[in-house]
């Protein structure tokens, strides 16, 4: 086999592609230079359903060519992608890339479908596809997340074992083709080999797959304990706000990256802080489910009873699960706190990744914590809740039910936000080698790995920080799409 080319049969077509790319570069920085120059744009217009006509004159025409240079070059990466998809490797490296994705590119065309069909009916989740950033950031997002779900738990897009090593293919560019490789074997390492010879791309679908199953679990955990006490801190006030804010700001002085070096430190996770942490941390989405359920149905006991026992039964099991580790929730050399059976322990956590969750849960949840106090003690001097006070509404349910979901729109693009934090944060843990294994597929790991031969070989740590780049962005613009879409909500 050959080595592949970045676009093989689709190469006639770069020609094109350079063309459209200068004309945007082109067309920004006139878009630029007008702005600070030209005084033509005169007043706008309004047209009839009470929207702004576009600019005209210079600053007109340079938007319009911004506008259409820019859709026309997407046109054209849509093209690559066609053809790589048709085409196979034989459009090169871009269409071995493509065709190995075709999943995830159904999964996104399904999933837009539906959407954008019943986004009437969807919500703030509907109106997020009236936005083009919106769109973007939820496209890049979810590309990703698609990707690693495929790739991990179902095995489908890697193309070799991100472990295993294969000869002569240590430091390779992408497209070289795989020595020795026989005829059921996937013929090239379409992103090249690393310093050990594994293939940088199934390792970058692999990590995919890391990040996505702990940045918004983690995130998520982090908001449940935020709200827990976030709430009754902003809605009591007090020493009980007093003590909760104390705590809040103790744990947001301590430095980030010391305080990961202390909890993945052997003598510490020996002693089992981390373990009891967990434990701590992750009983929160518990309580936080059997107010918000005892509070709804509180005049409904025929009802509520049967429900929380269900729920609760579930999370309880869950809880466990996710805190017990080969039937231990602590064990070391002087005791042992036994946990779940490991036959019914459906969660296998790896005790550093346990550790990394913790910590990432236990930095996040102060600064929610101080969020949703902020929104509570704003939310509760409103007309609708001195109603429900009026009402005999008790004080949870006017907490969970009448200021939690008038809060929601700056907690969703804060939700978003500190998901883009959070893989920053893995990405960061991973390059320094804190709690994961040096092995793993991780993208700080990956990139940390490759750094070493980055004036040789950038492309084994270049790759991952890519993918790392575009799934933060994605969640950038999603946030922003949600905060421009809440706020006309």
């Amino acid at each position: 086999m050959e080595q592949l080319t970045w676009t093989g049969a689709l190469s006639g077509l770069n020609v094109v592609f350079f063309t459209l790319a200068l004309a945007l570069a082109v067309s920004v920085l006139a878009s630029i230079a007008v702005s600070l120059l030209a005084r033509d744009t005169g007043p706008l217009g309004i047209n009839a359903d009470g929207t702004l006509m576009a600019p005209t004159g210079l600053t007109g025409l340079t938007a319009k060519a911004r506008k259409y240079s820019f859709l026309a070059l997407i046109a054209l990466v849509l093209v690559y992608v066609a053809g790589g998809v048709i085409l196979g490797p034989q459009a090169g490296i871009i269409g071995g890339l493509s065709r190995n994705m075709l999943p995830v590119w159904v999964a996104l065309i399904v999933l837009f479908a539906v959407s954008i069909t019943f986004k009437g009916k969807l919500g703030l989740y509907g109106k997020l596809f009236d936005s083009t950033i919106g769109m973007i950031g939820f496209g890049l997002v979810m590309f990703w997340v698609f990707a690693g779900i495929m790739g991990g738990p179902f095995d489908m897009l890697v193309t070799h074992d991100p472990l295993s090593q294969f000869s002569g293919m240590k430091n390779k560019l992408p497209g070289t083709a795989l020595n020795g490789a026989e005829a059921d074997d996937y013929q090239w390492f379409l992103l090249g080999g690393d310093n050990l010879a594994r293939d940088v791309f199934s390792r970058l679908i692999k990590g995919a797959w890391i990040v996505v199953k702990i940045a918004p679990m983690a995130t998520l955990f982090a908001f449940m304990v935020g709200i827990t006490l976030g709430l009754p801190a902003g809605y009591y006030g007090g020493r009980l706000d007093t003590f909760l804010s104390f705590l809040a700001n103790l744990i947001l002085a301590f430095p980030v990256i010391l305080l990961f070096y202390l909890l993945v430190t052997p003598e510490i996770v020996v002693t089992g802080i981390p373990n009891y942490m967990a434990a701590v941390l992750f009983a929160f989405p518990i309580v936080f489910c059997a107010v918000l359920l005892n509070a709804r149905f509180y005049t409904q006991p025929s009802v509520r009873t049967p429900l929380l026992i269900v729920v609760l039964g579930g999370l309880v099991w869950a809880y466990l699960a996710l805190i017990s580790t080969n039937g231990s929730i602590v064990a070391n050399d002087s005791y042992r706190i036994p946990g779940l059976p490991a036959f019914v322990d459906w969660i296998d956590m790896d005790g550093g990744l346990l550790t990394v969750f913790v910590a990432v849960v236990f930095v996040n949840a102060p600064t929610v914590f101080r969020i949703v106090r902020g929104l509570a003690l704003d939310i509760k001097t409103r007309d609708y809740v001195a109603a429900a006070q009026t009402r005999g509404e008790g004080p949870w349910y006017i907490m969970l039910w009448e200021i939690l979901p008038n809060a929601r729109g700056p907690l969703i693009v804060d939700f978003c936000l500190r998901i883009g934090y959070t893989t920053i944060l893995l990405g960061t843990l991973g390059f320094f080698g804190l709690g994961l294994e040096s092995e793993s597929p991780d993208w700080g790991t990956t990139i940390n790995s490759g750094r070493r031969l980055l004036s040789l070989y950038p492309h084994a740590a270049l790759v991952p920080a890519f993918a790392l780049m575009t799934l933060v962005l994605g969640l950038n613009l999603l946030a922003d799409g949600l905060r421009e879409e809440s706020l006309r909500d």
